[in-house]
């Protein structure tokens, strides 16, 4: 194996090392992604509520105080959701 790498030019050294760096970034933040997504049900909660407050700041304002009220009940609900994945993440 050591004839081999010395036969290598300078440049294919170089690139084999910089696809392993890469390599080895992609599987850690794979790892990462997979403890985050441990809690998958959680996550789509939460990306719902994100894309439903985005909708309701682009509605129209005048809703009768409806899309307000709305508003602040999904802010609540992602504060809630954030804090039960966090909880579950440290128990």
């Amino acid at each position: 194996m050591k004839y081999i790498w010395l036969r290598m030019g300078k440049l294919t050294r170089i690139g084999i090392l910089i696809i392993a760096l890469v390599g080895a970034f992609a599987a850690d933040g794979y790892l990462g992604q997979r403890a985050f997504a441990q809690q998958p049900h959680m996550q789509a909660a939460l990306d719902a509520l994100r894309t439903a407050k985005d909708q309701l700041e682009k509605a129209t304002v005048d809703k009768g105080g409806h899309r307000k009220k709305a508003l602040d009940h999904v802010r609540k609900a992602i504060n809630e959701v954030e804090k039960g994945i966090a909880y579950d993440r440290r128990n």
